[in-house]
């Protein structure tokens, strides 16, 4: 540290950690793209029964379970079991191996999850990351209201209701909406529900007398829920953020006590890219790189993990010139999709929307959005973004301090420009899965038909790489040498030792969790059979079945070379 000032100056000088903050509809036209395969997907395909038992897998097998499952479960937060963590994990490493690791204009950083006010009302989130929100007044469904769609028909007005042996009567005014005058029992009765719950839990409709009907034709309504016809309540503001107070002492009225957890992992890049600029000795163009949790209040949580409250980010922030932003989210593109190609999700099956004018943020010039074929639909798994000057020039204003760029070449002084590749690690982990699912019809010599479950993850993504078995557990010396495998993996990969139940249950039970691998240690290991096959082992292939042997001195070298 000689020459520092401070031991935190000698660690802000080489980059070890910087203090934070150190400043205050989809368009589904296809683009016309050489790079791309252009294909017209049907987005009301659905199949519910396959995504039913994807979910129980999850759970039966230790992938992901519902967080606080015990007290009711905690809506829109999910916990990852002994499975899932290590398929997350796989994931998160090889991100990071392909984008930082092997690339040599591309840096790492973690940032504070915990978010300086300033920082997010310099870039817009405080007071306009929010949407308009409106409640169903029948079952309270909460609904966006700048989604509700115009709807046209016979409204129902009523001022009232009363109970029919006047133990209970209410003045509020309620209407219904239905398609026409015909439909008028239909409106009555949904009256009679809202009016019977506010007269207690345990009134039923039936003992509901209406006052005051009157009709009246309404057109282009956003007012009334589409799904039966209920008023809405008028749209209010509600804010997506996690808000928090900072201190021991703080008040929740202090303004400068005021913090937030990250609705995005952007900003903390964006904040440090000075301090990295500058420590990391990188010229344009470089990126910088970071992995982490991000929180949104989520009004409707849904689709299993794909839509959350907390969930995590793989992030990229590229920066460049400003006449290189267009071409290289093109290449940003295509190294997505090969991305995804070598964690087990086809190309195929991600289409690739380019949104259009009007539609993309308004900062943005560029965004394609990756969107996968999941069972409950073609939702998005990934954004890459052509963001402009906007977020650089944004806190360099509310901070003050300069966050230009100095090219040594042309002597010029500019703000970056910023290409952003943000994909979903959940939704990532989501779509392998989906994709990995599996049910096999499969018929024995006896002409039984079976149904095989398995998860066809490539074997860089499976949670356990190699299973270990001795054909029989009460044989000393299989057991021996078959601990002695596991003791040599397990340095190298995650494997798991199984000597319970027959060979063919143990195969099956290894198909469910993906292990593409299962080495059994037999008879012929022990050179009982025939002496050539001595200290050899059987590997049994998950996908097609298969079986072949392999020496014992030379597994882990065949196993590393398979899932990597």
């Amino acid at each position: 540290a000689q020459g520092c000032a401070s031991p935190l100056e000698f660690l802000r000088r080489h980059a070890f950690c910087f203090h934070w903050p150190l400043i205050a509809v989809i368009n589904t036209t296809r683009i016309a793209n050489p790079i791309i395969d252009i294909i017209m997907a049907d987005r009301t395909n659905t199949d519910p029964a396959r995504m039913e038992k994807i979910v129980s897998l999850c759970k039966r097998r230790g992938f992901i379970f519902q967080a606080a499952e015990i007290y009711g479960g905690l809506n829109g937060c999910w916990d990852y079991g002994p499975m899932g963590v290590e398929l997350k994990r796989n994931l998160k490493e090889y991100w990071w191996r392909k984008n930082v690791q092997e690339r040599d204009d591309v840096v790492g950083m973690d940032g504070s999850i915990l978010t300086h006010n300033s920082v997010l009302v310099a870039s817009g989130h405080v007071g306009g990351f929010s949407d308009p929100m409106c409640d169903c007044l029948l079952t309270k469904e909460r609904l966006r209201a700048d989604q509700v769609p115009a709807q046209s028909g016979m409204g129902f007005f009523y001022t009232g209701a009363v109970k029919k042996d006047g133990s209970w009567s209410m003045e509020k005014e309620y209407s219904v909406l239905v398609d026409s005058e015909k439909q008028a029992d239909k409106a009555r009765k949904t009256a009679a529900q809202y009016y019977a719950q506010l007269a207690g839990k345990d009134v039923s409709h039936k003992e509901m007398e209406l006052k005051g009907e009157r009709m009246e034709a309404i057109t282009d309504s956003t007012m009334y829920n589409p799904a039966n016809g209920s008023l809405l309540t008028e749209a209010r503001e509600f804010n997506l953020m996690f808000k928090t107070t900072i201190g021991a002492t703080s008040d929740e009225n202090d303004p400068n006590a005021t913090g937030w957890l990250r609705p995005e992992t952007a900003q903390s890049i964006f904040c440090q890219y000075k301090n990295i600029l500058d420590s990391s000795r990188v010229k344009l163009p470089f990126g910088i790189a970071q992995i982490g949790k991000s929180f949104r209040n989520e009004i409707n949580p849904r689709n299993f993990t794909f839509r959350s409250r907390e969930f995590e980010q793989m992030e990229i922030e590229y920066f460049c010139r400003p006449e290189d932003g267009l071409r290289l989210v093109d290449e940003w593109l295509e190294h997505r999709l090969c991305f995804y190609d070598e964690v087990g999700v086809p190309r195929e099956h991600i289409h690739i929307l380019d949104v259009p004018d009007g539609e993309r943020a308004f900062y943005s010039k560029k965004t394609y959005d990756l969107e996968y074929e999941f069972p409950f639909g073609i939702q998005e798994l990934e954004g890459i973004a052509y963001r402009t000057d906007y977020d650089l020039s944004c806190h360099q204003k509310g901070s003050g301090r300069p966050l230009e760029y100095f090219d040594e070449e042309t002597r010029e002084k500019f703000i970056p420009h910023v290409v952003e590749p943000s994909a979903g690690c959940d939704r990532t982990i989501l779509a392998i899965i989906c994709e990995a699912f599996d049910e096999e019809e499969l018929v024995d010599d006896k002409g039984k038909k079976d149904v095989r479950t398995v998860l066809r993850f490539v074997p860089r993504m499976a949670p356990i790489k190699a299973a270990i078995f001795p054909l029989l557990k009460k044989n000393e010396e299989q057991v021996r040498i078959a601990r002695e495998i596991e003791k040599t993996l397990q340095p190298w990969m995650p494997v798991f030792y199984d000597e319970t139940g027959a060979v063919g249950r143990r195969y099956r039970r290894q198909d469910e969790v993906g292990t593409p691998f299962c080495i059994t240690v037999d008879f012929e290991t022990l050179g009982e059979n025939d002496a050539s096959l001595k200290d050899t082992v059987t590997i049994r292939h998950r996908d097609s079945m298969e079986q072949e042997r392999v020496a014992i001195k030379d597994l882990l070298h065949w196993l590393i070379a398979r899932v990597r």
